[in-house]
């Protein structure tokens, strides 16, 4: 399925209808954030739920929290956005971890986390009477945006409230130029988009250090 144009759809539709529904949106961070916020606020009103027991320690989850809110108040959107952050529950990642610590980086652990993360999403998005719940994760070409729609589609089940699929990193990749694609620079924590002429001798990457944007300059 291509959930990307799925959501395409289903946002044309809310389009030619009128509607604005509540959405839940988790946040793995403030980085990978921006972009879907300020793509689906032009379609909801959203609440951002910062919520990833997998962060460690809790001083760095606190800050990541508070890089969250300034996005959020920094940016400009059609429709309400506002916030909500989740406890730091470590221990709930430690249970769920048990036994698969020597587990491949997207195995099994990661899947069980994406669960945890979208568990918890879906639970207050019941109890908040919100219309649809997703993620931000799937804007990460390190995720499996395939898995975390079949995790979201089980959970919207399960407790009643639609999960809106999609493939975040398929939507922003089509906006780049073909030539500019390979350009493209992933971290753990962020995808950045450089965009650039092709002639360039001098190509500018961007990269993520300790929760700051730098630019490095190199030679082609």
């Amino acid at each position: 399925m291509n959930y990307q144009k799925e959501l395409d759809k289903l946002l044309d539709t809310l389009t030619k209808e009128g509607r604005v529904p509540r959405l839940l949106l988790h946040s793995c961070c403030a980085p990978c954030s921006s972009y879907v916020l300020e793509y689906l606020s032009n379609y909801f009103e959203i609440t951002v739920f910062y919520y990833n027991p997998n962060i460690y320690p809790e001083t760095e989850y606190t800050k990541r929290i508070l890089e969250q809110q300034k996005l959020i108040d920094d940016m400009n959107f059609k429709y309400p956005v506002s916030f909500v952050a989740g406890e730091y529950e470590k221990e709930k990642f430690y249970e769920m971890a048990r036994g698969l610590e020597e587990v491949k980086e997207g195995g099994s652990r990661c899947m069980k986390c994406y669960e945890l993360r979208l568990r918890e999403t879906a639970e207050i998005a019941k109890a908040g009477e919100y219309d649809y719940f997703t993620t931000t994760l799937s804007i990460s070409p390190l995720k499996n945006a395939a898995k975390l729609n079949e995790i979201g589609q089980r959970l919207a089940k399960e407790y009643g409230v639609e999960y809106l699929i999609s493939d975040l990193r398929r939507k922003m990749v089509t906006s780049v130029p073909q030539n500019c694609q390979k350009f493209m620079v992933c971290t753990d924590r962020i995808t950045v988009v450089v965009n650039f002429p092709r002639d360039n001798e001098s190509k500018t990457l961007l990269t993520l250090d300790k929760n700051m944007v730098h630019f490095y300059t190199v030679q082609y």
